[in-house]
């Protein structure tokens, strides 16, 4: 009877034995299983790093090639769209397209730099108009144009019954303040209390994070963005209907001395000419990476500098 009792004790506890045996071999295998797929979507990321900085030096050879032009104009080899083409022998295929980046409205340019004695950087009221004209244009509530007033300028006082500084902004859930200076992406649009994902949809074609003092290209800008730069009321919808695409197919469409014959006004077109410039010198990328079975989206700026060599400024991957 004890000997039977004994026999049923070890078979228990070889039972045991076995089920802690099995639990630790399923757990070392599903931990080495999940280590190979991190390695290996760690390799992938690597590769699609690799082929998009691939696709950034075959930008900037073509932006530096173009540099010699006296405009940027989009009939020319920077604009025209690559692949999609395979990166030989690696099963790597990436396609991209460059964009002039200075044919938006750039979100930075609200404020401008007044020289000593002020040494500071104030509000730019005739950007904080055109900026407004465009929140109305695509029917957004022209009230946020103060709040991001409120987003760059470096005081802590509100420009207006619009506005807002921190005593808007720590009441938000959760609670956290404005940075008071340049913003570096037009996602931060998205930080303006109630300003939600369906505006942003809408005005992110139509807006840029650049230097301050960096103008708009008329050569590549959409008509509706050259009327609203030019606030002129006589004219407010001289360009939003002309065909620029089929016009820009050769050439320059308009060019400054075409905007400035549809001014009446001297004082306007010095206004609006000084934010033009129709040589670019910031543009985006966006390459399209796919290896194997999965794709991959990275963002590029790309900066041409005076001495016409291109340098990556910024990098994100699937996100404008």
């Amino acid at each position: 009877m004890r000997l039977a009792r004994q026999r049923g004790i070890a078979l228990l506890v070889a039972i045991i034995m076995f089920a802690i045996a099995t639990t630790v071999a399923a757990a070392i295998t599903y931990n080495k299983a999940m280590s190979a797929r991190r390695a290996a979507a760690t390799f992938t990321m690597e590769q699609a790093l690799q082929a998009g900085m691939a696709a950034e030096a075959l930008a900037s050879i073509v932006l530096e090639n173009d540099a010699s032009n006296s405009r940027t104009e989009i009939h020319r080899d920077w604009a025209q769209p690559l692949g999609p083409v395979e990166i030989e022998g690696t099963g790597i295929w990436i396609q991209a397209q460059l964009e002039d980046m200075t044919s938006r409205f750039n979100l930075n340019s609200l404020v401008k730099w007044v020289p000593p004695p002020v040494g500071q950087f104030e509000v730019d009221t005739r950007q904080v108009e055109v900026f407004r004209n465009l929140l109305v244009k695509l029917n957004i509530d022209p009230r946020f144009a103060d709040l991001m007033v409120d987003w760059l300028d470096t005081d802590i006082n509100p420009q207006s019954t619009g506005g807002g500084e921190d005593t808007l902004y720590l009441t938000q859930v959760p609670p956290y303040r404005p940075p008071n200076t340049f913003i570096t992406h037009t996602s931060e649009l998205l930080a303006l209390p109630g300003f939600g994902a369906e505006n942003y949809k809408l005005i992110a074609p139509f807006v840029t994070a650049l230097p301050a003092d960096v103008a708009m290209n008329n050569c590549t800008a959409s008509g509706v963005l050259i009327d609203l730069n030019n606030n002129d009321p006589s004219a407010q919808s001289q360009w939003e209907n002309v065909p620029l695409d089929v016009n820009r197919k050769k050439a320059c469409s308009p060019l400054k001395a075409d905007l400035q014959a549809g001014f009446g006004d001297p004082q306007r077109w010095a206004l609006a000419d000084a934010r033009y410039n129709e040589k670019s010198s910031w543009f985006r990328l966006r390459t399209n990476i796919r290896i194997g079975t999965a794709e991959f989206v990275l963002y590029s700026v790309l900066f041409r500098e005076p001495s016409n060599r291109v340098r990556t400024f910024q990098r994100s991957f699937g996100s404008e």
